[in-house]
């Protein structure tokens, strides 16, 4: 068996991280565009709430139809559908009339064919490329969207925002214009499942299957409790490095550090995994996130905190790899949108509360308090899953 990824997993690579470069200009500019229109906070954080939501209202349905559409039909539909959209903004604010309802409309449709754009690209994954490249895959995946998303996106963003307000939002829309075009090039991409059940009976069936599925199911909550509590660290942390770390520059370089160690984590996590095995893997992960933790309540030295931050990312990307292939491996394909929704809705359900639990606790207990928070669960989560994570190591693929 050849062990280099096919030209077809390079055209969905490719159009992953293209998609993932244009909706970080988007991240970037929205906000821009939206604080020259208004200075109300609560409307400014609606941009946020717009294109959140629709994870949590159709995270599960989105995940039935990847299961019934063909995959690369619904990534091309989706991706003009988002295309449509920022381009209507884009027209807006060329025109001069733009509004905050409207960036508002443009977010929240962006969030939805995201929803579906996402789980349709996991469930590719496995039809492109065989069971024993999955990890590499995935690594590679996960890398291009944070080297997009995370490290170039932001400053091409700002640029282009210095120069014209519509830029940004035209950029994406041509991007993602491009990415509809190149994925319906992957060809043979049908789902396994002629299912016609009605959809909240199919959506049912795999929030049960995941549930019955003791590994995936721990994983699930696990990645749940440490988003949650990684969210309330995240949501203090330019407060943890204007007053403890030396100022205005040490968060973006906190992020950075984080977003590299991340791209170099995707790269690497195939290696890592074939080296020392999943169940290692996913428990240095949990190590990991208490050790970070505790390392940045402590902490009072940027270099010291950013080098903190890039092995973390490094190490959470080869976990996040980790469990995405898992997923992959175990769930039966005519399952796998649902399962991968579910799995998705149970695991980052948390952040916003974290978010808001680290503002309490912040301000009643002080700035470290999230961070021990997080250390004290990231060690609860090591005694309570260590024994269950064994069985990432003895599972049995559930494709033939």
């Amino acid at each position: 068996m050849s062990t280099r990824l096919s030209g077809r997993f390079g055209r969905l690579w490719g159009a992953s991280t293209v998609g993932a470069l244009g909706d970080g200009l988007t991240v970037v500019a929205g906000p821009l565009l939206a604080v020259a229109l208004t200075r109300d906070p609560i409307a400014i954080s609606g941009l946020v709430v717009a294109q959140r939501l629709p994870w949590l209202l159709f995270s599960l349905p989105g995940g039935a139809l990847v299961d019934r559409l063909d995959p690369a039909r619904l990534m091309s539909a989706t991706a003009l559908a988002r295309a449509l959209a920022l381009g209507v903004v884009a027209w807006a604010v060329l025109a001069g009339t733009p509004a905050v309802a409207l960036l508002y409309a443009a977010f929240f449709v962006v969030g939805c064919a995201g929803v579906l754009f996402d789980a349709a690209v996991v469930a590719q994954v496995p039809v492109l490329v065989p069971e024993p490249l999955l990890a590499r895959a995935n690594g590679r995946l996960l890398a291009g969207r944070t080297l997009a998303g995370d490290l170039l996106a932001a400053p091409v963003a700002a640029g282009l925002f210095a120069l014209a307000a519509w830029l940004p939002f035209a950029a994406d829309a041509a991007a993602l214009a491009a990415v509809a075009v190149v994925v319906l090039t992957l060809g043979g991409t049908r789902p396994a499942t002629t299912d016609r059940v009605p959809l909240r009976t199919a959506v049912l069936v795999g929030l049960r299957w995941l549930w019955s599925h003791r590994l995936l199911r721990v994983l699930a909550v696990t990645v749940g409790l440490l988003n949650l509590t990684f969210a309330g660290t995240t949501a203090v942390l330019v407060l943890i490095a204007a007053e403890r770390l030396g100022g205005a520059f040490a968060y973006p370089a906190l992020l950075t550090a984080l977003a590299w160690g991340g791209v170099v984590g995707g790269l690497l996590a195939d290696r890592v995994v074939r080296r020392f095995g999943t169940t290692a893997v996913l428990r240095v992960g949990l190590l990991a996130e208490a050790a970070t933790h505790a390392a940045l309540a402590v902490l009072r030295d940027l270099v010291a905190a950013c080098v903190v931050l890039a092995l973390f990312g490094l190490v959470s990307m080869v976990f996040a790899t980790s469990t995405s292939t898992l997923r992959q491996r175990l769930a039966p394909p005519d399952l796998l949108g649902r399962v991968q929704s579910a799995y998705r809705l149970l695991s980052t359900g948390g952040a916003a509360v974290g978010a808001a639990l680290a503002g309490v606790l912040a301000t009643a207990v002080g700035l470290t308090a999230p961070l021990w928070l997080g250390a004290a669960a990231g060690v609860g989560l090591v005694l309570t899953t260590w024994r269950a994570l064994a069985a990432a190591d003895q599972t049995t693929p559930s494709r033939t």
